[in-house]
């Protein structure tokens, strides 16, 4: 067996331990579980999307042998946009495997197989750091504003495309303490947003398009626990998970789908704003779509972008470390962000 002095070496040397804890974060993919975003691989850095007005009008009555109403065609607006890139590395040296312990094991040790494995697509790898990521991103194209890690804007998909962002909608969900809000205002809440979102979308809706609604744990609260929810709900079998606690749960009410978003574990990273809830359409034609560019080298010019890129760059001259860099060109887009609603608690 494994022995040295844990008072003069580091803990992660090669030691007798009976346990080892790992804490793993909550790695959120609500949004990306929804398959919202179209995959569009492109051959370039940029992206041309292009748009194109259309309307229905009236045809006005005319005399026989009158002139025809000339029916002229919408014309077209082009804007370019540029994939940005998601860099990240994992850099593992020769020395680190020099007697160290495995993690949770007592007597065996570390292998450049475990270390690759947990640094690259570990719970805490650079895939999941990607992962991690890629759902911020699709958060910030549903709610309009795509956002850098350091809180810059890379898109502001309203003003790309000269639209307002339509204000906050109010929801009386409390009454204040002791009261109890009114009950029959939710239903037509609900249905004046469906209506709103419908015809924003100028025929992007379909059949089978469905509103669906990120809340807020304060929302989430108030939403539930509103007369109008639990009186639908009373009288079903569902009644009974009412009595429960449904946080980070989903429900239907006034033709929307509701969920509770479980973000990130800071609740604020990768998060909706507590009190809010934030608007959007599933199965609607045409409306998010992600870009993919393609590497930066030789290998992949002029091809097809790909979700991500992992590279082993190894030290041959020394051969005293392995460094795996990962990228990612992505561009996550809502071509209609007139369709976007948000509400507040």
């Amino acid at each position: 067996m494994i022995t040295l002095d844990v008072f003069h070496q580091s803990p992660f040397t090669a030691i007798e331990m009976t346990e080892a804890v790992n804490k793993v974060p909550y790695l959120p993919i609500g949004i990306g579980e929804l398959n919202l975003f179209t995959p569009y691989p492109i051959t370039t850095q940029d992206l041309m999307v292009e748009e194109k007005q259309g309307q229905l009008t009236l045809i006005p009555r005319a005399a026989r042998g009158a002139p025809y109403a000339e029916r002229f065609q919408p014309l077209r607006t082009a804007r370019y946009f540029k994939a940005p890139r998601l860099p990240a590395s994992a850099t593992i040296q020769a020395a680190e495997l020099n007697s160290v312990r495995a993690m949770g094991q007592e007597a065996e040790l570390e292998s450049l197989a475990t270390l690759v494995a947990e640094r690259v697509s570990g719970p805490t790898g650079i895939l999941s750091d990607l992962e991690y990521t890629l759902e911020y991103h699709r958060l910030g194209a549903i709610q309009g504003i795509l956002l850098d890690a350091t809180g810059a804007t890379i898109n502001n998909w309203f003003a790309e495309f000269g639209i307002s962002q339509p204000s906050l909608i109010a929801f009386n969900l409390s009454a204040g303490a002791g009261a109890s809000p009114t009950g029959g205002v939710l239903r037509p809440l609900c249905n004046s947003i469906v209506r709103t979102m419908a015809r924003a979308a100028q025929g992007a809706f379909t059949a089978s398009t469905e509103v669906y609604a990120l809340c807020g744990d304060e929302f989430w609260d108030g939403l539930t626990n509103h007369i109008d929810v639990r009186q639908t709900f009373y009288n079903w079998a569902a009644a009974a998970e009412l009595r429960k606690g449904n946080a980070f749960e989903a429900m239907k009410f006034g033709g929307i789908n509701w969920f509770n978003y479980r973000g990130s574990d800071d609740a604020t990273t990768v998060a909706v704003p507590s009190n809010t809830a934030q608007f959007f359409p599933k199965g609607a034609r045409d409306i998010f779509s992600v870009a993919y560019a393609p590497h930066d080298s030789f290998e992949f010019v002029n091809k097809r972008g790909k979700p991500r890129y992992l590279r082993p760059i190894v030290d041959k001259e020394r051969n005293s470390f392995v460094r795996f860099e990962l990228d990612s060109y992505p561009l996550h887009i809502c071509k209609r962000p007139e369709v976007l609603l948000r509400a507040q608690a």
